[in-house]
């Protein structure tokens, strides 16, 4: 894991001399869009994960043209995202990162979020722990909270450019259940992070993502203590299928009172 973060970082010092250097982009089939610095990232992830780990596959954003037929061999493979919030990074805004996650049989191994403008690096897996590293600082675990702090309110975080009419309905249901929310909007897979490091309650996504998006962080949030589910309450896995978009998901603390009330919202 130590040497996926380092790789991380490495990717985000590629990125950033194209940070608010009016880069320009171009447009996916998808209509998602693509810079010079998504495939900077994406060439100095690769070489490195080829290097570090070469019988390991690699799904990544910028490759992931591969046909399913391919990817049903795969016992274990990497997933990543050379640039998540691309659309944060186009505007300027610090909210973009690095994810790098090992997926085997479809579960998630660990996975390394880096926020390449701070330095700050999040990571951690399931059976490893999690933990926050600023540049050049020695790493700190970190744990969801089970409850906001005392005259605190519950805290869910979303995204700043996505969101749906089912998930405004959930937020206003949960009100009821827990009481007043404060939502927080911020960009890319920092919302797992901030859930992961205990500053927020709940991330609730009833909107489109892809696998890419969501494995490293995911990976951070089970090591925190945390759980990444379905809506109808199952574990949130990445098998190989045609479609390399996520169901809607919820991403909360492990055994939390409020759990099936959340889910009896969805």
């Amino acid at each position: 894991m130590q040497d996926v973060v380092a790789l991380a970082l490495s990717a985000g010092e590629a990125i950033l001399p194209f940070w608010r250097a009016d880069v320009a982009v171009v447009n996916k089939a998808d209509d998602s869009p693509v810079t010079a610095a998504d495939l900077a990232a994406h060439q100095v992830i690769t070489e490195g994960l080829q290097t570090l780990a070469p019988h390991i596959p690699v799904l990544s954003e910028e490759d992931c043209d591969i046909p399913l037929a391919e990817r049903q061999t795969w016992r274990r493979w990497w997933l990543v995202d050379p640039l998540d919030g691309t659309k944060e990074f186009i505007a300027g805004s610090e909210e973009f990162t690095v994810n790098i996650a090992l997926i085997d049989q479809g579960e998630v191994v660990f996975g390394v979020v880096s926020m390449p403008t701070s330095g700050r690096c999040y990571f951690g897996g399931r059976a490893l722990g999690a933990w926050r590293a600023e540049r050049s600082e020695t790493a700190q675990a970190i744990q969801v909270r089970a409850t906001p702090p005392a005259g605190s309110p519950f805290t869910v975080v979303a995204s700043r450019r996505h969101s749906s009419p089912r998930q405004e309905a959930l937020l206003n249901g949960l009100s009821t259940a827990v009481g007043p929310l404060e939502l927080v909007s911020v960009g890319s897979s920092l919302k797992f992070c901030l859930l992961a490091e205990g500053s927020a309650d709940c991330y609730p996504r009833l909107a489109p993502t892809s696998q890419w998006d969501t494995a490293a962080a995911q990976g951070v949030v089970e090591g925190a203590g945390g759980e990444v589910i379905e809506v109808d309450g199952q574990p949130f896995r990445y098998p190989a299928r045609e479609s390399l978009l996520n169901p809607y998901f919820l991403a909360l603390p492990a055994g939390a009172r409020w759990r099936e009330a959340l889910l009896g919202l969805v």
